[in-house]
C-alpha cells in the first residue's frame, strides 16, 4: 500500500493545533508533525456568547499558516473540525464564512456527540482497550466545556453520561484564584463531586477495574508519576492520587515545570489535574490508563475508518444496540416483546431491501428504535410516544450522531403517532433523512401489528415480496383474532409509504 497523508485541523476551546499523519499500511498510523498554538476562544464564548473581530482575525491568520504547512507535506486530505462550544455563538456562521473566504477551510462544528465519539474511535483502535472492556471499566472524556463517562462490565456498553463540567468551563465559573494548585482545590471538589453524585448513585453500582482517561496534560502527568518508564500509560490508582497530591503543594509555575510543559503559566493545568484527581477518587478504579490520544487522533482514526486505510477490531454498532438494551432495561421496557418485535422488523427490512433503498446503517437505526420504543412508558403511559422521544434525544448513545438520534427518536414517535408532514419537520431533519423516518417507522407499525397482544403468538414467519404485496405468513398457537382485526388498520401507513400493501396470512397446521 502507498503512503496515504492527511491533515487534522482542530479549533477547541483554549487552543488551536495541527497535526499531519502517514498511513502505511492497513494497520500503521504515524504523527509526522504537530503545531499548537495557545488562543483561549472558548471562555470568550462561555462568557459573553461571541468572540471579538481580533480573535477571528487572529484564527484566520493561524488556520492559513496551517493550511500551508499542510499542502508543504501534499496531504491527500485536510479535514477543520471546531468544539461543540462554538454552537453556543451568536456569531458563529459569519466566523465560519471569514475562515472560509480566507483560507478555503470548511470548518465543521462537532456536536459533543460526534467529538466525544471521534475521540472514541482512537482509543478503541488500541489492543489494551479491548482486553480491559472485558473487565470493568470506564472511559473518561474531559473536554474544555464538559465531560463524558462511558461505562462497560464485561465487555458490554452500559451507558454514557454527559456532564457539564469541562476544565475550561471550571476555569470560567470559578476564577483564575493564584497560581497555587490548593487555591482551588475546595471549590473544584466541591462542583465536581456534586455533579458526579447522581451518576455514581445510579450507574455506580459496580466497582471499576480500569479508568481510560482522554485528555489533555494526562500523558505527562502519568509519565511523571511512573518515572521509570516501564509502563507510562498505566499507573495504579493510589499511585496516581498521591502524586497530585504532591504537586497540590506547588506553584502552577512548579508544576508546569514538573510535567515539562511549555508554557510556564498554562492556565488550565490547575483545574485539569485537580479534575482527574477528583474523578479517579469518586470512580475509584484500580488503574488510570492514558492512551495518550486526542480529538486530532480521533479525526485520523475516523479518516482512516471512513475510507478502509486501517482496519478495526472493535464492533461500534455493537457498542450502539448495547447502550439502547441498557436504556430499555432501565426504563423498564425490555420485554420479550423488544425481542420479538426486533427479529420482526429487520426481517421485514431485508426482506424489502429492493424497495426501500436503505443501507446498513438506517438498519442499525431502526433496531435501536425497535429496543427503545417502548421506553416512554416509564413517564407516562398516555404520552408514552412523547415521553420515549424525549428520552432517547436527551440521551447520548454513543456512536449514533444527532441526527440519527433524531431519526430513531422520530421513528419510534411515528409509530404510533400520524407523520408530520416535511414542512414541519424540515427544521430539523433534509428530505432524505426525513424518508427514512418514514420508511423505518412504516417498517416498525408492521412488526408491531404483528405482536399487539405482547404474547409472541407466531413462530415460523416467512415473508416475502411479491407482486405490489408483502405477504406474511405465519404459524399460531395461540388466537390471533386481535392483531387480525388490527392490521389493516395498522399497515394503512405501510401501504401509503412504499405503495406496497402488507397481507397476514395464516399457515393452516394440524395436530395428530
Amino acid at each position: 500500500m502507498a503512503t496515504h497523508t492527511y491533515a487534522s485541523i482542530y479549533i477547541g476551546t483554549y487552543d488551536v493545533s495541527l497535526k499531519v499523519f502517514e498511513f502505511s499500511d492497513k494497520r500503521h498510523l504515524r504523527e509526522v508533525d504537530r503545531v499548537r498554538c495557545r488562543m483561549e476562544l472558548g471562555r470568550g464564548v462561555l462568557m459573553n456568547g461571541r468572540i471579538g473581530y481580533e480573535l477571528v482575525e487572529l484564527l484566520c491568520g493561524k488556520l492559513a499558516e496551517f493550511k500551508r504547512i499542510a499542502e508543504s507535506y501534499r496531504v491527500e486530505q485536510c479535514e477543520a473540525y471546531a468544539s461543540d462550544v462554538f454552537r453556543l455563538m451568536t456569531n458563529r456562521l459569519f466566523m465560519l464564512d471569514q475562515i472560509l473566504l480566507r483560507t478555503g477551510l470548511a470548518v465543521k462544528i462537532l456536536s459533543s456527540t460526534e467529538r466525544r465519539f471521534i475521540s472514541y474511535e482512537a482509543v478503541a483502535g488500541h489492543e489494551a482497550f479491548e482486553s480491559m472492556i472485558k473487565t470493568r471499566a470506564a472511559v473518561v472524556d474531559v473536554g474544555g466545556s464538559s465531560l463524558q463517562i462511558t461505562l462497560f462490565r464485561e465487555g458490554r456498553l452500559l451507558t454514557t453520561q454527559h456532564i457539564e463540567a469541562g476544565t475550561m468551563k471550571l476555569r470560567t465559573l470559578l476564577g483564575d484564584r493564584g497560581h497555587s494548585l490548593k487555591l482551588y482545590e475546595k471549590q473544584i471538589v466541591e462542583y465536581i463531586n456534586k455533579k458526579l453524585e447522581g451518576f455514581r448513585g445510579m450507574y455506580m453500582t459496580d466497582d471499576v477495574d480500569y479508568v481510560i482517561l482522554i485528555s489533555d496534560y494526562g500523558t505527562e502527568l502519568v509519565k511523571r508519576v511512573e518515572k521509570n518508564g516501564a509502563n507510562d500509560k498505566l499507573v495504579k490508582s493510589e499511585k496516581f492520587i498521591k502524586f497530585i497530591d504532591k504537586l497540590q503543594k506547588n506553584t502552577l509555575e512548579e508544576i508546569t515545570s514538573e510535567l515539562n510543559l511549555p508554557n510556564e503559566r498554562e492556565p488550565l493545568i490547575v483545574p485539569s489535574i485537580m479534575m482527574f484527581r477528583t474523578l479517579v477518587e469518586n470512580i475509584a478504579p484500580k488503574e488510570v490508563w492514558v492512551p495518550g490520544y486526542d480529538i486530532q487522533d480521533g479525526m485520523a482514526y475516523d479518516y482512516a475508518y471512513r475510507n478502509k486505510l486501517l482496519k478495526c477490531a472493535h464492533d461500534f454498532e455493537a457498542d450502539v444496540l448495547s447502550a439502547a438494551l441498557s436504556m430499555s432495561e432501565h426504563y423498564k421496557s425490555y420485554s420479550p416483546h423488544i425481542d420479538a418485535l426486533r427479529s420482526l422488523s429487520t426481517k421485514i427490512y431485508d426482506t424489502l431491501k429492493k424497495v426501500h433503498g436503505l443501507g446498513r446503517r438506517q438498519r442499525l437505526l431502526l433496531e435501536v428504535a425497535t429496543i427503545l420504543h417502548d421506553c416512554g412508558k416509564f413517564v407516562s403511559m398516555s404520552g408514552s410516544a412523547e415521553s420515549a422521544y424525549q428520552i432517547i434525544l436527551s440521551s447520548e448513545l454513543i456512536g449514533l450522531t444527532h441526527l440519527e438520534r433524531e431519526i430513531v427518536a422520530l421513528t419510534v414517535l411515528y409509530n404510533t403517532k400520524p407523520l408530520d408532514d416535511y414542512e414541519e419537520l424540515s427544521d430539523r431533519l433534509d428530505v432524505e433523512s426525513y424518508l427514512t423516518v418514514a420508511k423505518l417507522s412504516a417498517i416498525l407499525r408492521v412488526a408491531n401489528a404483528l405482536d399487539q397482544s405482547h404474547k409472541q403468538k407466531f413462530k415460523n414467519i416467512r415473508i416475502a415480496v411479491k407482486e405490489r404485496e408483502l405477504v406474511i405468513t405465519v404459524e399460531a398457537f395461540e388466537d390471533i383474532s386481535l392483531e387480525q382485526a388490527l392490521f389493516d388498520a395498522k399497515t394503512r401507513y405501510f401501504e401509503n409509504v412504499f405503495s406496497i400493501k402488507p397481507l397476514l396470512k395464516q399457515k393452516k397446521t394440524y395436530s395428530v
